[in-house]
């Protein structure tokens, strides 16, 4: 019943935010390894999960970690890990196993500073771009990505809910510096998040196809354990889940995976703007940078500079309708980021020549400051 509970305010770190969010999202599994700027969130759920009748489990690796997920979502568990840069890319083999076999799951990248060990404790944005190519080969990406606790709090919740409705994994990136610091949030009661659910069988066992997908092109899920025999295989398969080389099935098979999610991309795409109704020139900016922004293009107005500031919530797939309607209405778009210029490509494709496009890179481990944006918006 709405309202059995008090709403209450609360200081949060990012990290701890994202735990209880993916608690009210209905989390019951984590596997994960250890690795800053991500280890609050292992240990904050090492601790509250079995306390939710869930489950916890650390590891031997990331690679294991990935497994122990895909595992648990099988059986019906809403499952999630949560790792950096380096545990990222040894994710990567079973992150396209999931999304080749429709598995949902939510995975956390607090990225940092690369590559390789790189700066462990500085904040970074290099891994945009894993987030959509990291794995090998065409599949499909929903990557969200929030510059607040409070937004961590919100896009938690949305990242559990996409990967159930659509059947696939969620990216949920986060930069060191937004995963650590502490803001006032307000925390819902759990019967005032929107949860949602995957869709299960109908149909008796022996009548279930898992690949048989619906009009919307997400085939129901059953738990393994509950009757329901089925096989995943990270092989091409047909509507039986066995594999197959027909080259009809091979090719309706990755164009329903993709078409699942480029479908509902308006549903999922999630933006925040400031001043860009009039709006001469424009800045693009996700994560820890949108702050940033957001204040460089208030000391703007105040200065006569007609900025105004967009921002992606939804990474991948990448709102690239919006940014071409944007490009048609500035002088110019300001990409700044703290790698050596990922978002900006996509911002430059979109635009189509429409405007101008500029990047501006930092990366030496120090989030860009406001005056540095500033200063980009005072050379127009």
């Amino acid at each position: 019943m709405a309202g059995s509970c008090d709403s209450r305010a609360r200081l949060m770190q990012g990290n701890e935010c994202c735990c209880e969010a993916a608690i009210l999202a209905g989390l019951k599994f984590f596997a994960g390894y250890p690795i800053t700027p991500s280890s609050e969130i292992a240990e904050v759920l090492a601790e509250r999960l079995p306390r939710v009748g869930g489950k916890f489990i650390q590891m031997e690796d990331e690679i294991a970690s990935m497994a122990a997920v895909v595992g648990s979502s099988l059986t019906g568990a809403k499952s999630m890990t949560a790792t950096s840069g380096p545990g990222f890319s040894l994710k990567q083999e079973n992150l396209g196993f999931a999304a080749f076999t429709e598995v949902p799951c939510v995975v956390v990248n607090v990225q940092r500073t690369g590559p390789s060990t790189g700066l462990p404790t500085s904040p970074a944005q290099g891994d945009i771009m894993q987030a959509r190519w990291g794995t090998h080969g065409d599949h499909p990406v929903v990557a969200l990505y929030p510059s607040s606790v409070s937004e961590i709090f919100d896009i938690t919740v949305k990242a559990f809910n996409i990967a159930e409705m659509l059947r696939t994994p969620v990216i949920l990136l986060m930069d060191e510096v937004i995963a650590h610091m502490r803001e006032r949030v307000i925390v819902p009661c759990a019967d005032e998040v929107e949860v949602v659910d995957r869709v299960r069988p109908t149909v008796a066992p022996a009548d279930y196809l898992p690949y048989d997908a619906a009009s919307d092109g997400v085939p129901p899920m059953a738990d393994f354990g509950t009757g329901y025999r089925w096989h995943a295989t990270g092989l091409y398969h047909d509507v039986t889940g066995f594999p197959t080389s027909i080259p009809s099935k091979v090719d309706f098979l990755i164009r329903r995976l993709i078409a699942k999610v480029e479908s509902r991309k308006k549903e999922i795409t999630f933006t925040k703007s400031q001043y860009m109704d009039d709006a001469r020139v424009a800045v693009v900016a996700c994560g820890i940078t949108a702050r940033s922004a957001r204040s460089a293009v208030r000391s703007a107005r105040e200065k006569g500079i007609a900025a105004g500031l967009f921002q992606p919530q939804t990474i991948w797939p990448f709102p690239s309708e919006m940014i071409a309607d944007i490009a048609g209405r500035v002088d110019r778009i300001i990409v700044p980021e703290m790698n050596m210029g990922q978002l900006v490509l996509e911002v430059e494709r979109a635009a189509a020549g429409k405007c101008e496009v500029v990047g501006y890179s930092r990366v030496d481990g120090e989030p860009i400051t406001p005056d540095e944006i500033l200063a980009r918006l005072e050379e127009v």
